[in-house]
């Protein structure tokens, strides 16, 4: 299930993990990122937390959590490389991997057409 949030975070959730990132619309706004800083593992957040920080040579912004829980993975390919969220934003170069409290609250989400419709 891909979700979006009206703050320009993509979610792939499968089952009780979400897959996080910034979206291309997010990415092109930024322009050429410098660096990225990503959570610790196991640190946990509640939905509109600050989890990552990103800098461009434009400005620097927060990527927020979307959901409550709990981080199980971190992309390090991003931090060594912050350029790979600019090349594949909405893939390879996803920040986080978050076990989510409670995977139900995905639904209330932005679907595709939700969150396209939101940028237009």
């Amino acid at each position: 299930m891909l979700k979006f949030t009206e703050e320009h975070e993509w979610l792939l959730v499968e089952g009780d993990v979400a897959t996080v990132g910034i979206t291309a619309h997010a990415s092109e706004q930024l322009g050429d990122l410098v660096f990225v800083e990503l959570p610790e593992e196991g640190a946990t957040f509640a939905k509109g937390a600050a989890a990552a920080t990103v800098e461009s040579v434009k400005a620097a912004s927060e990527v927020y959590c979307p959901l409550d829980g709990e981080i199980v993975e971190v992309n390090q390919a991003i931090v060594d490389d912050p350029s790979l969220v600019g090349s594949d934003p909405e893939g390879a170069a996803w920040f986080f991997k978050l076990k989510l409290a409670n995977p139900a609250d995905a639904a209330a989400l932005l679907d595709k057409a939700a969150y396209e419709a939101l940028i237009a």
